[in-house]
């Protein structure tokens, strides 16, 4: 079995080594950065900021599915008929969106070592300190925050949709889990779809705080660089562009999601 992770984990680097946009065999640094301080390798810092790119988009990319879940539960619970559902979404949504990011990455980062620390101690455990994974807890604090500002896109969707929809549902003999999932949902999308799309902007932005923890992202590794190097304006103005191109390419797939969204509207 352990080899067959192994030969798992080679394939997978082997495929992001293959469609590495920076360092890849057509990678923009691999042609462009030759002989520079952007050398992919030992002789330059492509290497890094290739990671750094990678990081970025996985923790952006693993946290929007896990904050989509979460809100869409919470816009649930907010409009509830059960009044200890509402009051526990409300809470929910006024802690995550009144507290900073960053307080709530440090929280996260730091608080769940200390109470999974406390919980093993209780039950005899005896060893070496417990660490929270970065990426996890990175993970963890940017899904709560996306989570308590998405619940309030779609709670304003669910009440922008007539009740009329729901009653048409029951006179049709629809269950009301299938009356959501056949009627609601799909004007859901397309009425909080503007929403979401800012949030994910806001959300690729807000990756950068986990180089606070020490998270090798786009920051991270521009930091490091520029330690080094002594060439703050040259690789902070990589990390702008980086930033920028990954928006410009959401902007474009977010544009196709959006036609996808309205492809059943009546055209005027």
């Amino acid at each position: 079995m352990g080899g067959l992770f192994s030969a798992l984990g080679s394939f997978w680097s082997w495929i992001v080594h293959i469609f590495d946009p920076l360092c890849g065999p057509v990678g923009i640094f691999t042609w462009l950065g030759q002989s520079t301080i952007l050398a992919c390798g030992d002789t330059g810092w492509g290497d890094e900021i290739a990671l750094g790119l990678q990081v970025t988009v996985s923790v952006a990319i693993v946290t929007l599915p896990i904050g989509l879940v979460i809100g869409f539960l919470v816009a649930l619970g907010q409009q509830s008929e059960e009044k200890s559902l509402r009051l526990a979404a409300g809470i929910y949504t006024t802690i995550f969106r009144g507290l900073p990011e960053l307080l709530t990455l440090f929280i996260i980062y730091y608080g769940m070592q200390m109470l999974i620390q406390s919980l093993l101690e209780l039950a005899g455990y005896v060893g070496p300190p417990v660490e929270i994974n970065a990426f996890l807890a990175g993970v963890i604090a940017l899904s709560v925050v996306f989570s308590a500002y998405c619940s309030e896109v779609l709670l304003s969707a669910f009440r922008a949709i007539p009740k009329g929809q729901y009653e048409a549902g029951d006179s049709l003999g629809l269950h009301r889990g299938r009356t959501l999932r056949l009627v609601i949902l799909p004007q859901l999308v397309r009425i909080a779809l503007p929403g979401l799309t800012n949030l994910w902007m806001v959300l690729l932005k807000d990756t950068s705080y986990v180089s606070i923890i020490s998270l090798a992202d786009i920051l991270r590794q521009t930091s490091v660089a520029v330690r080094v190097t002594k060439e703050p304006f040259f690789f902070y103005g990589i990390a702008c562009c980086l930033y920028l191109v990954l928006a410009i390419l959401s902007s474009f797939l977010l544009a196709y999601v959006d036609r996808w969204a309205k492809r059943s509207e009546v055209r005027r």
